[in-house]
């Protein structure tokens, strides 16, 4: 899969790329990670920025090199930088022509819905499917039932044939192959995804304080860096809660802002 940017939007990307020396892959995959969380945060892995790490809006930022300020500084400075211009509108993704890629369409609409443009579509036997890295969705159709995925931070780059499973479809993102009993699922199916590790019928009436001691978190050790990512990891699993409604935009925001509290 081949995403692209619009004429203007690699224009900017390659001006932020220039003032602070880094190269325009680097801020291409940068900007690929902060385009599927709406330009509030970034995991990523990339070798001019220390290798692994993550950022979130007005709260944290992680890189290997923990100890490393003006790394973080940098990462800090390119993330605000991007994410503003995604919210300006000034990086967007080109939409695929309707003809290319695999597009269907009919005159009741897409199959998939109005998920808008998608970045790559195709079709295997008798699954089809359209990838959204914009906003993170991945569309299957198979036997005229659509299900629609949140991919997470997964950059699902190519797809195969299936053995087994639900689907004779696979597909590849940055992790290997992506399996899709992991995903939540938006749309389709029955909703009820192992998601975030967290039964959702169970804490739907549950407090927050509770919801939140029940999400896990694998820890490897003790470290100040394992602390870090108990955080953020907990943070992106209320998130997740946000979005399906089951936490309040206001809940979210106060609990997020207790846990970067403890960094």
């Amino acid at each position: 899969m081949n995403t692209i940017f619009t004429d203007a939007s690699f224009n900017n990307m390659l001006n932020v790329a220039n003032r602070y020396g880094i190269s325009i892959n680097a801020v291409t995959d940068l900007t690929h990670t902060l385009m599927r969380n709406n330009g509030t945060m970034a995991q990523f892995n990339i070798a001019e920025l220390g290798g692994g790490g993550q950022w979130m809006q007005g709260g944290m930022t992680m890189v290997g090199d923990m100890f490393n300020n003006q790394l973080k500084a940098t990462v800090d400075g390119l993330c605000i930088e991007l994410s503003n211009l995604i919210h300006q509108g000034g990086i967007q993704y080109k939409p695929l022509p309707k003809n290319q890629g695999g597009f269907q369409s009919s005159n009741s609409g897409n199959w998939w819905g109005d998920l808008g443009f998608p970045n790559s579509t195709g079709s295997q036997n008798n699954t089809s499917y359209a990838i959204f890295s914009n906003i993170a969705r991945l569309a299957i159709q198979e036997n005229g039932k659509v299900t629609v995925f949140n991919t997470l931070d997964h950059q699902i780059g190519g797809t195969g044939q299936q053995q087994g499973g639900n689907y004779s479809v696979s597909f590849t993102s940055q992790y290997g192959i992506v399996n899709l009993s992991s995903l939540p699922i938006v749309s389709g199916g029955n909703n009820t995804t192992e998601d975030d590790s967290v039964n959702v019928e169970i804490i739907q009436n549950q407090p927050i304080e509770q919801i939140v001691q029940e999400i896990p978190v694998a820890l490897t050790n003790n470290t100040v860096n394992d602390f870090e990512e108990d955080i953020f990891v907990k943070i992106e699993k209320i998130a997740a809660l946000k979005d399906k409604g089951i936490l309040t935009v206001a809940e979210f925001e106060n609990k997020k802002s207790e846990l970067l509290s403890r960094l």
